[in-house]
């Protein structure tokens, strides 16, 4: 912590805080450790914090006795698809990160992708289909012209989602079936794509009112080639670079696709946007997160450390704007 954090004084007027945490998706984990590490460190500065799940409870809870603010930690369906702050919103009580209509943008993967490319940034060559199809017009017609029109490798993911759940690499046309066979345990729409070689980077970016600013690029180095889930929540499968080992004008352009991104989609307090560079310096976008994991493991919290930000001092500045927003 820099000298100039240790004399940010404590917000007197915010001693109240919701952390929402857990969910029913299959990232029910990666948030209740998100959650943890938020709760942890806003109770580090004599903030009151309560845990919470999504559950048949929690209108009542809001309803008899409201936080201050909200502090959603919920990845994947519900957490991040703008629906449970809709839920915030309709019992009006505040809350830190994107609204609805924003973070469905977001959520939807292809929706966002058309977004960027209207505002020039690159994106993959892909499409989207849905399981049905392959059904309805015979699936191995479409595998073949699927491979041929995009060419190979290609890259298998669900359109909506996160933490790699149902993504793979695909090498070759065989492999693209079952590819899409454990995509679609997670969607059903698969978005499938080029697959982009290069440096892959998680950008960040952070607004605690003085407008959208970029946070230091991580470089990501999974051991396996690939970063799955295993590569991304256990510890030492990945190598992590902050800032990373790029020179400064290919980090300036990867620092503005993630700026663009958020300003597009609308979104507001902090997002992380995933990027591939490829070897020639061309960025191009991949994805965007409403909310980004927060565990020892996630790329935010390297960032913001990079950047001298203590996580702490940093939730509480988050939780404090979403306060005063309420308030005006």
């Amino acid at each position: 912590m820099t000298e100039e954090q240790k004399e940010v004084p404590a917000v007197a007027d915010l001693d109240r805080v919701l952390v929402l945490a857990g969910g029913l998706s299959p990232e029910h984990e990666v948030s209740l450790n998100s959650g943890r590490s938020v709760a942890e460190a806003l109770r580090r500065l004599d903030v009151e914090v309560q845990v919470t799940d999504v559950d048949s409870g929690l209108l009542d809870r809001l309803a008899q006795d409201p936080p201050q603010v909200v502090f959603p930690v919920l990845h994947g369906a519900a957490g991040e698809d703008g629906a449970i702050r809709e839920v915030l919103e309709l019992a009006g009580v505040p809350y830190v990160g994107a609204r609805p209509q924003a973070c469905r943008l977001a959520y939807s993967k292809p929706t966002a992708k058309a977004l960027l490319a209207d505002r020039g940034v690159n994106v993959p060559r892909g499409a989207t289909l849905p399981k049905s199809l392959f059904h309805d017009l015979g699936a191995p017609a479409l595998l073949e012209r699927l491979a041929d029109r995009l060419g190979l490798p290609l890259f298998v993911k669900p359109d909506r989602g996160g933490s790699a759940f149902g993504a793979a690499p695909v090498a070759s046309s065989q492999d693209l079936s079952a590819a899409l066979v454990s995509c679609f345990a997670y969607s059903d729409s698969a978005l499938i794509e080029e697959q982009v070689r290069g440096t892959e980077l998680a950008v960040g970016v952070l607004d605690t009112g003085q407008g959208p600013q970029a946070l230091p690029a991580v470089e990501i180095v999974p051991d396996g080639g690939v970063y799955d889930y295993a590569a991304r929540y256990t510890a030492g499968r990945t190598e992590f670079f902050c800032p990373a080992r790029l020179d400064g004008a290919t980090l300036e352009a990867a620092a503005e696709v993630a700026l663009t991104a958020h300003r597009t989609l609308g979104l507001r307090d902090f997002s992380r946007t995933d990027l591939i560079v490829r070897p020639d310096g061309e960025v191009v976008f991949l994805e965007t997160n409403v909310a980004p994991g927060l565990t020892d493991t996630s790329t935010f919290p390297m960032a913001t450390a990079a950047a001298g930000t203590d996580f702490a001092v940093l939730c509480r500045e988050l939780a404090q704007q979403a306060y005063l927003r309420s308030s005006t």
